[in-house]
């Protein structure tokens, strides 16, 4: 048995568990990417230094990103209100971090300190795997939403 009951049974057993671990995960992923694009925005040498050590430093392209997390940021807080946007908001952000993963994991071991290429890899996969967990749940309830509750009594 896995760690996160899939999303499909976590809704059916207890609905307002999954809509409180999602409505959770999805403030979570707002604050992350609000506080990240901040950060790299304000101090993009600081962002390099301490997160991004890869390659040469260029202030530019870290602002640029701090944008890209700065938007989803704001579809994450727009979605915990509006269910309509949780699914494409996830499902962009989990194409965006098992991308994000891959592009690490190539560059795994070209981080200074050495250490940290793995444990942005890692963290980032893991990260990814909650997404994809969040977006069943997101799935879930849309199906559930749209059957008019029938979705739920339909799997005992």
């Amino acid at each position: 048995m896995s760690a996160f009951p899939s999303a499909r049974r976590l809704q059916a057993d207890s609905p307002n568990v999954a809509t409180q671990a999602l409505a959770a995960g999805l403030v979570v992923f707002a604050v992350y990417h609000l506080a990240l694009a901040v950060f790299m925005a304000v101090g993009p040498h600081a962002f390099y230094k301490a997160i991004g050590p890869f390659g040469l430093y260029n202030s530019h392209y870290i602002r640029d990103t701090a944008t890209f997390n700065g938007a989803l940021g704001v579809g994450f807080i727009v979605a915990v209100g509006r269910p309509s946007w949780r699914v494409p908001v996830l499902a962009i952000t989990f194409v965006q971090f098992a991308l994000h993963a891959t592009n690490h994991l190539v560059d795994i071991g070209q981080a200074h300190p050495g250490w940290t290429g793995y444990f942005d890899f890692f963290s980032l996969l893991a990260s990814t795997g909650l997404l994809l967990w969040l977006l069943g749940l997101a799935a879930a309830q849309s199906r559930d939403v749209r059957s008019g509750g029938r979705a739920r009594e339909e799997h005992p």
